[in-house]
């Protein structure tokens, strides 16, 4: 158990620099657990850190994701045993929900990562996994999922019986929100400029689906109590003019684009409440793990690869034609 597979960013920005490659394994040290993982979840954060390196950095382990069983365990670890089956809380060293770090510690950059056939991790970070999901399911939750969660109920404040729209239905994040919002009692909808997706999201139980070039405020059958966004740009004017007056607008991503135009009279006439969220704390995350128990979730899977693979899957995942998450087997 010295040496193992690993898909790894090294040289080239990019899709360029990442392979499978043989690494070391990393120990678990004091206070830690060494799991051996069973699968890991993709996320466009994988994209994002790929493409920010130089080949001047040493080689990283990719991925934030990921569930399997404790092989190992550090000294000072009480409470997990080897093979006990867990799920992994990516965001590190952020345990309160009010508590705000400048940027939160998460795993697969700058630390090594989970798509890899073993990652050492604080034992904090390993909780027990949904007995109700398998493992692609489970390795597809953890940032989607806390990031929605957070999203939601912490920063929107979401309540039973309220309007939600999610712009750009088809990502890993947006649809575990539609199944939360849906598990809370809320009405939601959708948009997408995929038919089949939107298609795809009535199925999974969407009170509405638009297409992304439709008036959404003139479509919509209520105007919306909360807009959960990451497209960014292309998308802000439309959502935030669907929003009721007093309406909240959650923003977590910007996919097509940071920068927008925006009349703070729009805000301060109509009461908008414009917040900001990305990821979630331990607090959030343990919240999460218990609602989605409560009402058997289940993230949706797109795909699985191996990780073998694993330059492929993240190939499939710059394209952008997923509905749900792409995870990576791992022997």
């Amino acid at each position: 158990m010295d040496r193992m597979k690993a898909v790894t960013h090294e040289g080239p920005a990019g899709l360029a620099g990442v392979a499978v490659n043989e690494t070391a394994v990393q120990r678990a040290g004091p206070g830690d657990v060494l799991i051996e993982l069973k699968a890991a979840g993709l996320n466009h954060r994988d994209l994002f850190v790929a493409g920010a390196r130089t080949p001047a950095d040493a080689p990283l382990v990719l991925g934030a994701d990921g569930a399997g069983l404790v092989a190992e365990t550090g000294a000072g670890v009480t409470g997990l045993v080897p093979g006990d089956e867990v799920i992994i809380n990516p965001t590190l060293d952020w345990d309160r929900a009010v508590e705000v770090p400048e940027v939160p510690g998460i795993l697969g950059g700058p630390t090594q990562g989970t798509f890899a056939q073993y990652v050492a991790v604080p034992a904090r970070n390993a909780l027990p996994k949904p007995g109700h999901l398998d493992w692609a399911e489970a390795a597809a939750l953890p940032l989607s999922a806390v990031t929605a969660y957070r999203a939601l109920f912490t920063r929107g404040a979401l309540a039973p019986g309220e309007h939600v729209l999610l712009p750009g239905i088809g990502g890993g994040v947006a649809t575990i929100a539609l199944a939360m919002a849906k598990a809370a009692g809320a009405t939601v909808s959708v948009t997408s400029r995929s038919e089949d997706k939107l298609r795809r999201a009535r199925e999974l139980g969407a009170d509405h689906a638009l297409r992304s070039d439709a008036d959404w405020a003139a479509a919509l059958v209520r105007p919306a109590d909360l807009v959960v966004d990451s497209i960014g740009s292309a998308t802000f004017a439309a959502a935030l003019a669907a929003l009721r007056p007093g309406g909240r607008f959650v923003t977590l991503g910007a996919t097509t684009g940071a920068d927008v135009t925006l009349s703070l009279r729009e805000l301060f006439f109509r009461q908008i409440s414009l917040l900001g969220t990305s990821m979630g704390s331990a607090e959030e995350f343990h919240a999460m793990l218990a609602f989605v128990a409560e009402h058997r979730l289940r993230p949706l899977v797109h795909r699985a690869f191996p990780l073998a693979e694993g330059a492929q899957a993240l190939a499939e995942l710059a394209g952008g034609s997923q509905f749900g998450k792409l995870v990576l087997t791992v022997e």
